[in-house]
């Protein structure tokens, strides 16, 4: 997850889900998220009840502890929005004499290899998140439970990975037909694709830092217990 421009179809900024890094992470997560666990249900992390006292305003120093996972999360995601900028810009420069062009120009093969790399990159970033991330989180915070199947049941931010994901493969479909010269690539074409599901991305970008921020964490969580959650 990290915040370089894409330029192949997979990242080396997070790790494989069956890599020993990823499971060596998803061990310390488990650990962190099992402590206290018991106590999950009446915790002070959760005094969101009716009635009960307003938290204490966070010191500088508690608030960065509670805000850490919203911090490198942010990070993550502003690779992301990077990435869409770019090819969104692009699109919307329209077709340029040289990409009407039946042979494929060195700035067709740009955008194309681009366009992959971008929803590869999503692609892992939110698989790792569901394998690893999510599940630990969702203990404690309804706004991570999956009801099994991505459907209905899910919390709204998985709801979103659905939607998303839909945009994706309709993306990376349009623009792997134009690598493989079964279609040529039009810029009006790739403007609609992303249209399609750029909402909903902006808006999962923008949420998910705000769930992870330090004001909701601190009514789950302690400082050391999101301390040894990695990301």
């Amino acid at each position: 997850m990290s915040s370089a421009a894409p330029s192949t179809e997979s990242s080396s900024a997070t790790p494989p889900a069956d890599s020993p890094a990823a499971s060596e992470n998803a061990e310390v997560v488990s650990r962190a998220a099992t402590t206290g666990e018991e106590q999950s249900s009446e915790t002070p992390k959760q005094q969101k009840q009716e009635g009960q006292p307003k938290l204490p305003k966070l010191t500088p120093a508690e608030f960065r502890g509670y805000n850490r996972l919203a911090e490198h999360m942010d990070l993550f995601h502003a690779h992301f929005r990077t990435a869409w900028n770019s090819l969104w810009a692009t699109a919307c420069a329209g077709n340029s004499a040289a990409g009407k062009a039946k042979s494929k120009t060195a700035r067709e093969r740009s955008v194309i290899g681009d366009g992959i790399a971008f929803v590869a990159q999503l692609e892992m970033h939110h698989d790792i998140e569901e394998t690893y991330f999510f599940p630990v989180l969702a203990r404690r915070m309804p706004e991570f439970r999956n009801d099994g199947k991505g459907g209905a049941g899910a919390a709204e931010l998985l709801r979103q990975h659905r939607e998303i994901h839909g945009g994706m493969e309709g993306l990376r479909s349009y623009l792997r037909a134009c690598r493989e010269g079964n279609q040529d690539l039009d810029m009006d074409v790739l403007k609609k694709q992303m249209e399609s599901w750029g909402t909903v991305l902006w808006t999962h970008l923008d949420q998910e830092v705000k769930t992870l921020g330090a004001e909701n964490m601190r009514k789950y969580w302690t400082v050391e217990e999101i301390r040894h959650i990695p990301m």
